[in-house]
């Protein structure tokens, strides 16, 4: 996958992985009052719903991908997606550690040092919501989780009603790596957006929210159009097989995405992501 090299990807490498085992629910401590809870956060997406929900003040550990988040700035940072500081995370005293059911194996130590560590979904669209909820309870910030749940939804509608009406909405492939090919399925929060932006996932065939695609399975589904990001490198591999033999690639159909995160990571700026998509995809009501 455009050889995976450490990118943007916590969302990525999470892509990857995330077929593993189901979520536990958040069980918040009982001993400290929410607004004073000490959260080790090891997902962007998770940081980004808590500096959105104002409990910035409250995150004591991060993720080396959250790096983009201007909230995390000065907050120590304790590992990747896949490779965690045990001993640095338990020398913070986190009242909590927030990781994704992906990461059950590398939180294991964490829960074996007797700390308190929840999984939170992020397959789906409606996890962005249920994670805000969640991470408002945990915090005791429930009015400030609401009020962005609602100022989402808000957005959400306001692009949709600018989507005009396509004929034929066009199939739309994700390409998330070219070395195996990785892709979305229909159950994916980004497939959501692409219905959400007037198209569709070309891919139906999938079990999982993610998972790799075959180079022939591609050229049979010959797309409308392709979407990626700057890091997946697509642009390198577009005069091999099966790229070149893509009709989408012949008439010009990639759209290459600048900041993944906008697109691939499920939190609070998803609206910037879904504009992104119905700029490129549908046409705009007249």
């Amino acid at each position: 996958m455009r050889g995976v090299p450490g990118r943007f990807s916590s969302a990525f490498c999470a892509l990857l992985l995330l077929t593993v085992a189901a979520c536990s629910p958040a069980v918040a401590p009982s001993h400290t009052p929410p607004s004073q809870r000490r959260i080790v956060a090891l997902i962007p997406s998770l940081v980004e719903d808590l500096c959105a929900i104002g409990g910035a003040d409250q995150l004591v550990g991060t993720s080396a991908y959250a790096d983009d988040v201007p909230c995390t700035k000065g907050v120590p940072i304790v590992g990747d997606f896949s490779s965690l500081d045990a001993e640095k995370i338990v020398a913070l005293r986190p009242d909590v550690v927030l990781a994704i059911p992906a990461q059950l194996r590398s939180i294991e130590p964490l829960r074996r040092a007797g700390l308190t560590v929840d999984t939170l979904p992020d397959d789906t669209f409606d996890d962005v919501f249920t994670d805000i909820r969640t991470l408002g309870a945990l915090t005791g910030r429930a009015a400030a989780a609401g009020a962005l749940i609602a100022s989402l939804h808000r957005q959400t509608a306001a692009l949709r009603a600018g989507v005009g009406h396509a004929a034929h909405p066009p199939r739309v492939f994700v390409a998330l790596g070219t070395g195996p090919i990785f892709t979305v399925g229909p159950q994916s929060y980004i497939a959501t957006l692409i219905g959400l932006a007037g198209a569709s996932d070309a891919v139906n065939s999938l079990s999982g929210a993610y998972g790799s695609y075959s180079a022939e399975a591609l050229l049979r589904l010959q797309p409308d159009a392709i979407v990626t990001d700057a890091a997946t490198r697509l642009d390198t591999v577009l005069d091999r097989e099966p790229w070149r033999s893509l009709s989408a690639v012949r008439e010009h159909r990639v759209y290459v995405l600048a900041d993944a995160a906008l697109l691939e990571r499920p939190g609070p700026r998803y609206n910037e992501g879904l504009r992104w998509l119905i700029e490129r995809l549908t046409p705009r009501k007249r």
